[in-house]
């Protein structure tokens, strides 16, 4: 499973979203998480159709896309939104 965390340079909630991430990340060993500023890959943003920051998205590991949150979710709600993904 995947968790892209899209943010930018300036954004307050981003710090917040981090947090939750990196609290997942280390209940979730195997979480693959690919933090992605929007200004530095735009691209990529606009192919997830990213707009505002922070969005997570998490997929699958075929890619298929099992739970998108724009704002900082919860923990509680990351957790689940990762065990959709397994």
């Amino acid at each position: 499973m995947m968790l892209e965390l899209y943010t930018s340079a300036f954004c307050g909630p981003c710090h917040a979203a981090r947090a939750v991430v990196a609290e997942a990340r280390a209940l979730v060993p195997s979480l693959v998480v690919d933090e992605a500023d929007v200004a530095a890959r735009p691209d990529q943003a606009e192919r997830r159709d990213v707009r505002s920051t922070p969005t997570l998205v998490v997929t699958r590991d075929d890619g298929e896309v099992v739970f998108r949150s724009p704002g900082v979710p919860t923990l509680d709600r990351l957790l689940g939104a990762l065990a959709l993904a397994v």
